[in-house]
């Protein structure tokens, strides 16, 4: 698309268009050519909105709970933007689950913006083109942007970086709960959720959970202790105990409570000066991001059948054992680099 195009659409996204503001996601998503065009167009008028992430295993009720809390905001004269990381098809490159299908839509016109997305295979959920759709939500006016992961258990932890407040979705009955504190996920979390507070076990978990910052806060670690009690315990250090709310994202019971701590905890940011450090270490893990993504193209192209011949007979010799892929990979990260140079 022509930079004449993104300019029109950059244009009639800061008067509020959704149409336009949804073209603009889709080229961000789509083409990293035009998401850096349009980075460089909005983002003097970013930074105003406040990033919530919210992840969890799945069937924790991530999407219910994110819907109860859309609710709330509207009702307090909010404008939201939602954007649901979904599994990526092998096969498309799209989303799998659709997570806005499972959204009433019936909000005030304008006040409310939902969007799925791909993961596109990251680990950690959260995929470069996520990013560039927060800042092009946060430049269409919205005051709360909701990011909900993918919830793949282990690997969450991208959002912890992404988000000012990273929610953690805990239910009881789904397993042993006590693993659950071995997943990366419990390390991230800035408060933490019990779902479906009225299921048997639901107190057991919250005491657990408990048990576990009580460590964090009172026992002296050494490089034995587990990382996930030290994590924990750097930010009780920081001022900062992860409270537990406990939630029925059916009927909305304990959403109030939960917007409480979310608020008490942007508040804490902004007293503490971690609101700056979170944002640095934000732009420093975005910047990584896109130079992996540049890097990643760059080995495609060199992959590129069509465009490489030398490959199919490179690959002859490994499966003859003539040559083995580290020194084969060599080959082709000089032509790498030399493209990098170029």
């Amino acid at each position: 698309m022509q930079n004449m195009d993104i300019d029109e659409l950059v244009a009639l996204m800061k008067k509020r268009d959704r149409r336009a503001t949804s073209r603009l996601i889709s080229l961000a998503e789509s083409d990293m050519a035009a998401a850096r065009a349009i980075s460089t167009r909005i983002f003097k008028d970013t930074g105003k909105a406040y990033i919530i992430g919210v992840t969890g295993a799945p069937g924790s009720g991530k999407s219910t709970l994110v819907n109860q809390l859309i609710t709330l905001l509207v009702n307090k004269g909010k404008r939201v933007g939602v954007v649901c990381v979904d599994p990526t098809s092998p096969f498309s490159g799209g989303a799998l689950l659709g997570d806005r299908i499972r959204m009433k839509e019936d909000y005030p016109p304008g006040q409310v913006f939902i969007r799925s997305m791909a993961s596109r295979g990251k680990l950690g959920g959260v995929a470069r083109a996520t990013k560039d759709t927060i800042s092009i939500l946060d430049a269409f006016g919205v005051d709360i942007i909701i990011v909900e992961t993918v919830g793949v258990g282990q690997n969450e932890i991208d959002i912890f970086t992404l988000a000012y407040t990273t929610l953690v979705l805990l239910a009881p009955g789904m397993g042993d709960e006590v693993q659950a504190f071995k997943a990366g996920i419990m390390e991230t979390s800035d408060i933490y959720v019990v779902n479906k507070m009225d299921h048997d076990g639901a107190d057991r978990l919250v005491g657990e959970i408990e048990s576990m910052l009580d460590l964090a806060d009172t026992v002296e670690m050494d490089h034995g202790e587990d990382h996930v009690v030290v994590e924990v315990r750097k930010q009780v250090k920081a001022g900062w105990r992860p409270p537990i709310c406990k939630t029925n994202a059916l009927t909305g019971d304990g959403v109030d409570a939960l917007w409480a701590a979310i608020e008490k905890h942007r508040s804490h940011l902004t007293k503490s000066g971690e609101f700056a450090r979170k944002n640095r270490n934000k732009f420093r893990q975005e910047i990584i991001d896109i130079l992996r993504e540049k890097f990643a193209l760059h080995v495609e192209e060199a992959l590129d059948l069509t465009r490489n011949g030398d490959l199919p007979a490179l690959l002859d010799e490994i499966a003859a054992r003539k040559k083995d892929p580290y020194t084969a990979s060599d080959g082709i990260g000089k032509k790498i680099a030399d493209a990098f140079k170029s």
